[in-house]
């Protein structure tokens, strides 16, 4: 592994001289970030105690104890309350990352197919991470904070780096990873009113995928607008000796503590993926529906791993979809065959699926053949063994309300 090969450069924080290789070298490794570990081996977020004394239900994700929903108050309950008002997600259980160095966004563009080098200081892209295969190992946050600096967050699962083959002596990239570092998100139609209570910056020039260090009550954070729930927020890193004290102060009403539950359902809701469920590596960028994060010229020039495959499926079309359906009858979950109508042929999986709480219907997310993918097309889901008939539906299910000034 490449942490055991290369020593510390810093105390407080692991740095790491990343040398470019060939694509067999520098990947991250498959866990799913949901993968349930163990009671005795999860790992813990800094906020955990903090979880337990405001009633927190702990539960496994992502190998580590995570609060499900707190007190008395459910899931669905949360999601309202996220989505009328704010709630406050512990996301600490994320690995953050910043890569130095000259070199630094070719490195990050051989491992993803996004446009980094023409991104403006501070602003960010959703991206994803490539095997050789074309397949996605994670999805990602990257942020570029100047021309040779950049700040990326990956799912729990995605810490260890590992690779052989031929090492390159050029292109040395300083890689750190944030260890113990919280993450919070703020997120709801009154985050913004409400955090600019605390600082003297000016939210309002902060528009969605952008970010900026903000002074908040004597902290000086690196705060991004953005998220996962398709609503207005902010994600919040805080140093670890910060995060129990920063986590109170933007726990205060109407601010609502809000656990996986509720996160689970709001993403869905959003048409946004959960890695191991709705991306995985078998399934490649074009079929799951993201190849928008590809940038422009790389869908022509390639330089990234996988981009074989990758380009023959923008090319040529991919053999299956992502796609969101809405159900009839009962809710469709992860697993749940997908059929032509009155057919035994099979057309693909669910890989999400909730009664929406907003929406108050049966929602999914899965994957069907091509062809199948088109907005309105009928098809049959087998859930408790009875065919439930669902349509083809476009995503997010419900309208983003991101700030874009």
């Amino acid at each position: 592994m490449l942490r055991s090969r290369l020593p510390s450069l810093v105390a407080g924080g692991r740095r790491y001289a990343v040398q470019r290789t060939a694509p067999k070298f520098a990947r991250f490794m498959a866990t799913p970030s949901a993968e349930v570990s163990p009671p005795s081996s999860l790992k813990k977020t800094g906020l955990y105690d903090f979880h337990v004394e405001n009633g927190a239900k702990m539960v496994p994700f992502a190998g580590y104890s995570m609060p499900l929903s707190y007190g008395n108050v459910g899931a669905v309950a949360s999601h309202h309350h996220v989505r009328s008002k704010v709630g406050l997600f512990d996301v600490g259980h994320m690995v953050q990352t910043k890569f130095r160095g000259p070199t630094s966004a070719a490195f990050l563009e051989w491992l993803t197919p996004s446009s980094l080098v023409s991104l403006s200081p501070y602003s960010s892209t959703l991206s994803v991470l490539v095997n050789e295969k074309g397949g996605i190992i994670d999805d990602t946050i990257i942020t570029k904070h100047s021309e040779d600096a950049f700040y990326v967050v990956t799912n729990a699962g995605r810490q260890e780096w590992n690779g052989d083959g031929q090492r390159s002596e050029k292109g040395k990239v300083e890689m750190e990873v944030l260890e113990g570092w919280g993450l919070l998100a703020l997120q709801g139609p009154e985050a913004a009113k409400y955090l600019q209570t605390l600082t003297p910056f000016d939210l309002r020039s902060l528009t969605f995928g952008r970010s900026a260090f903000v002074p908040l009550e004597g902290f000086n954070l690196h705060v991004a607008r953005g998220g996962y729930t398709g609503e207005d927020g902010f994600e919040i890193s805080v140093p670890p000796s910060e995060t129990v004290e920063v986590a109170k102060l933007l726990s205060q009403a109407p601010v609502q503590l809000t656990g996986l539950g509720a996160r689970d359902s709001l993403r869905l809701e959003a048409g946004m993926c959960l890695y191991g469920q709705d991306l995985d590596e078998d399934i490649s960028p074009v079929e799951a529906g993201l190849s928008w994060v590809i940038g422009k010229e790389r869908k022509e020039t390639g330089g990234f791993i996988g981009a074989d495959l990758v380009l023959k499926h923008l090319k040529d079309g991919p053999p299956r979809r992502r796609v969101g359906f809405i159900v009839e009858g009962a809710p469709a979950r992860q697993g749940a065959k997908v059929f032509k109508p009155s057919s035994s042929d099979l057309l693909g999986t669910v890989t999400s699926g909730i009664p929406s709480p907003t929406l108050e219907k049966n929602i999914a997310m899965g994957y069907v053949e091509n062809g199948w993918h088109k907005k309105g097309t009928e098809v049959e889901i087998e859930v408790r063994n009875k065919l439930r008939k669902a349509v083809i539906t476009p995503m997010p299910f419900i309208k983003p309300k991101y700030w874009r000034g």
